[in-house]
């Protein structure tokens, strides 16, 4: 970026354009790194299929649990939203935030797996240990997967800065 020669009290001065905002990439402010930078981390392909994979499991069983549990076919219906729209965004810009969205939403679908399987819920009291139903068996690979990947993302200390 070229400064402009701008002539103050007869004197030239020169200032930076107003073009010259910092882009997030410039920007030292840890929130807007965690926000707005991306990794370009290799684990984000793997992310984004376990991802898909975990939210097409689901589609199978949310018209029963709405029919049986709606709290859960709600759930259920929140969840592969969620993975979906986290698949694309890892792969659009794979930013800190996305990673620890991906933890966080996955990781509490593992935790809410194990919880329906030892205790007994409202309406689902049939799942209590029924620990290898497939499909659960299949999303709760897929979550594990994307919480292993998005840590590994996390971890990796090599920060790439994003130009897109």
């Amino acid at each position: 970026m070229q400064p402009r020669t701008i002539p103050t009290d007869g004197k030239l001065a020169t200032r930076q354009s107003d073009s010259a905002i910092p882009s997030p990439e410039q920007s030292p402010h840890p929130i807007r790194q965690f926000l707005l930078v991306g990794r370009h981390s290799p684990w984000r392909w793997t992310l984004a299929l376990a991802a898909v994979v975990a939210a097409v499991a689901h589609v199978p069983v949310i018209a029963p649990h709405l029919d049986e549990a709606p709290y859960m076919g709600v759930l259920f219906i929140v969840l592969s939203v969620a993975c979906c729209t986290l698949a694309a965004a890892g792969l659009m810009r794979d930013t800190a935030a996305i990673y620890a969205l991906a933890t966080l939403t996955c990781g509490s679908a593992i935790i809410g797996y194990a919880a329906t399987r030892l205790i007994e819920f409202p309406m689902l009291m049939d799942d209590v240990g029924n620990w290898f139903e497939p499909l659960g068996v299949v999303s709760v690979v897929a979550e594990a997967i994307v919480v292993a990947c998005a840590i590994r993302a996390l971890a990796s200390s090599s920060l790439s800065v994003s130009t897109r």
